[in-house]
């Protein structure tokens, strides 16, 4: 898969299969195309040679279809700060037709750990809540896809370590996850598989459980200097 932009190739010869149900993260310096993938998995943006495949269908086909099959959580966190949690997800809820919304209201705040606060408007909610709740706005429709775009930016360590659980969750439950993130200790742990990007090309690809921390910050610097 190809995307240009404008005269400038953004993406070269992506060619990137991912099992249902595994963890990806992927690594790479600013610039090197994870967001514009992003886009093009997400259907933000079409690619400009090649197919695309989500879920077994092209993406040309139905979107309207496919996007109902996926989460995304990105820097913003589409949440309406005068608005509480609750009217926050019924709002989300109701957009996506979800069934019994009400319900699946309760089970996802309590996944994410905010029932305390379903009442409570989101201008008031920290950094990590407000993550926490962005999550439970990308899962209330039941996705089998979930896109993350840096989760861990501007989180302190308590708001990782409920992060890092609430994906442990989705993991369990067999959702296929596709994360960015600068962090590497986290992609490590968090993820079946890493893959770094580098101008435009995938040029790395292992199994997390193959690598140890400084492995992968030895091969990251190493790829990211031939850059």
């Amino acid at each position: 898969m190809v995307k240009t932009i404008g005269s400038k190739t953004v993406l070269k010869d992506i060619n990137l299969h991912i099992e249902p149900g595994e963890f990806v993260s992927v690594l790479g310096p600013n610039g090197a195309g994870k967001t514009t993938l992003l886009k093009v998995l997400t259907l933000l943006t079409p690619p400009s040679e090649g197919q695309v495949y989500i879920a077994g269908q092209k993406i040309t086909g139905n979107p309207l279809a496919l996007r109902k099959k996926m989460g995304v959580i990105s820097h913003n966190t589409f949440l309406y700060g005068n608005l509480t949690a609750y009217e926050n997800l019924l709002f989300y809820g109701r957009m996506y037709d979800v069934p019994n919304v009400r319900q699946r209201i309760k089970e996802v705040i309590a996944e994410v750990g905010l029932q305390y606060s379903l009442n409570d408007p989101v201008r008031t909610f920290s950094r990590g809540m407000q993550q926490r709740l962005a999550i439970a706005r990308a899962i209330i429709h039941d996705p089998d896809i979930l896109f993350l775009d840096e989760p861990y930016t501007g989180l302190d360590q308590h708001a990782i370590g409920i992060l890092n659980q609430v994906l442990l969750n989705l993991t369990n439950q067999n959702r296929t996850i596709y994360m960015i993130t600068h962090n590497f200790e986290q992609g490590l742990h968090m993820s079946d598989r890493i893959i770094i990007l580098v101008s435009g090309r995938i040029v790395y690809e292992a199994s997390s459980k193959s690598l140890s921390l400084e492995e992968l910050q030895d091969i990251y610097l190493k790829l990211v200097g031939e850059s």
